[in-house]
């Protein structure tokens, strides 16, 4: 099988991307004895839903087969739980749709050092390059690892499905970022996904650039152009709370775009069209530095209200100088966190929660650097806390 054959010859050149884990630190909050979904049934009935009592922390996104978000914040693991963990030695496999920017970075991050405090090695990380074909063969590669479990986002659900299927038919547990098959159950076939509030994150996005025009004008969107649960969601809640709660902005022009290094291309043909457009936003951050090249080539740096998902650094920066309004920022950090303890929790026999959600966040000027220190779990660097003056 060609397949078979990639994944031998992958397997002689990859580099391996493994971490010898110490049995060091604490995952997560201390509970007594119950599993995951046991625990957040308990935080559901408390509450009457899977809301924490700021407005942020409420969950808006539905998952990929409609089921209701579970807050990633109820994932916790008991210290027996966390000692049956560590006893098994336990091996986990990254296989990432992209691993060139830093939100995948932050999740990378957050899954290497939450197996190190649970005694499981992380055998091999792999990075498609939004190649469906190169994760196929990625994923048949790290099989070869026997790893005990495999934590993915995939790049097309329909043609890495069997892939997929292959890995979870022959034992090993599954977690998904983000997006899941159509045909498979969650709880079932594999573990759990894991997500941002999508929607949310769309939402808090939408409110920013209307209260940055004061409810009135014309805007642009520039969105991924593809069937992607994720963007879509985000794509959704922008709009959705444009008509609902800013019924005087109007979207003029949509630009979608599959080449997210490239969208200068789609801000000036929005700019061209429409030269006076009030503000324009982006289905995430990559996106954006391409729009905000093109706004300052046309002299309309500060003109133009910006808003986009996810605080990467480059934006972070355009944020605390004031360049873009702000974003909704996802937190891949936690999401790495939650990905991790679920896998471990299915490896110990486990139930858990199908589809888990990390709350979006609204982030702009007055709120950038603790916003920062929430995302990617460490300081500030200085180069923001300098242009923050």
């Amino acid at each position: 099988m060609r397949i078979k054959a990639l994944a031998a010859i992958a397997l002689a050149a990859m580099v391996i991307n493994a971490t010898g884990c110490a049995q060091n630190g604490d995952s997560g909050k201390t509970e007594s004895g119950q599993s995951a979904a046991e625990q957040t049934v308990k935080e559901d009935n408390s509450t009457g839903n899977t809301q924490s009592s700021g407005e942020e922390d409420q969950i808006l996104t539905k998952g990929p087969h409609g089921e209701q978000g579970v807050n990633a914040d109820t994932i916790t693991l008991s210290d027996e739980q966390k000692n049956a963990i560590k006893e098994g030695k336990f091996k986990v496999a990254l296989c990432m749709h992209y691993g060139g920017n830093d939100w995948a970075t932050a999740q990378i991050n957050a899954i290497k050092d939450t197996c190190a405090e649970l005694n499981m090695e992380v055998v091999a990380v792999t990075d498609a390059n939004f190649s469906a074909e190169k994760q196929v063969s990625d994923i048949e590669t790290v099989m070869a690892l026997k790893p005990d479990a495999i934590i993915s986002i995939p790049t097309d659900i329909t043609a890495t499905a069997d892939a997929y299927k292959r890995a979870i038919d022959s034992g090993i547990k599954v977690v998904f970022m983000d997006n899941a098959m159509k045909d498979m159950e969650g709880g079932k076939d594999y573990v759990s996904c894991v997500s941002a509030d999508s929607y949310g994150n769309g939402v808090a996005a939408a409110r920013l650039l209307g209260e940055k025009l004061n409810g009135k004008g014309k805007v642009g969107m520039v969105y991924y152009d593809a069937d992607f649960f994720v963007t879509n969601q985000r794509d959704a809640g922008f709009r959705d709370t444009l008509k609902k709660e800013f019924p005087d902005i109007e979207i003029v022009a949509e630009q979608g775009f599959t080449d997210e290094n490239g969208c200068n291309e789609q801000a000036d043909a929005i700019l061209t069209q429409f030269p006076d457009i009030d503000g324009i936003y982006a289905s995430w951050d990559i996106p954006m530095e391409g729009i905000l090249s093109s706004v300052r080539a046309a002299g309309k740096e500060g003109k133009i209200a910006l808003v986009a998902i996810d605080l990467g650094n480059n934006i972070a920066l355009e944020i605390a100088k004031g360049t873009v309004v702000g974003v909704g920022a996802q937190m891949p950090y936690d999401q790495g966190v939650a990905e991790t303890k679920l896998a471990a929790l299915s490896l110990i026999g486990e139930s858990t929660p199908a589809y888990v959600v990390c709350p979006a966040m609204k982030v702009d000027k007055e709120n950038v650097l603790d916003a920062y220190k929430a995302v990617y779990h460490v300081d500030a660097p200085s180069w923001l806390l300098e242009a923050d003056k």
